[in-house]
């Protein structure tokens, strides 16, 4: 698949709303199962916070990557 052709912006769009989706899911279902360990499980939500942060930037840097990619057969170099 060539980029920046439809077909690429639609797989692009479609990664974009499940990554959305898994997150959301696990930020509303984890407080309600970890609820019961008190104030453990306010320190292990925040930690599964940050590890979802890390995944979504992950992500997010691994579609600027493509993005740049697409732009010619490299990066310029810089002086």
């Amino acid at each position: 698949m060539g980029c920046f052709t439809l077909g690429w912006l639609v797989a692009v769009l479609v990664w974009i709303v499940v990554v959305c989706a898994v997150v959301a899911i696990f930020r509303l279902l984890l407080p309600f199962v970890l609820s019961w360990l008190g104030v453990a499980g306010d320190l292990v939500m925040r930690i599964i916070n940050i590890i979802l942060a890390a995944i979504v930037i992950i992500f997010v840097i691994y579609l600027v990557y493509d993005l740049i990619m697409c732009m010619g057969p490299g990066m310029p170099r810089l002086r």
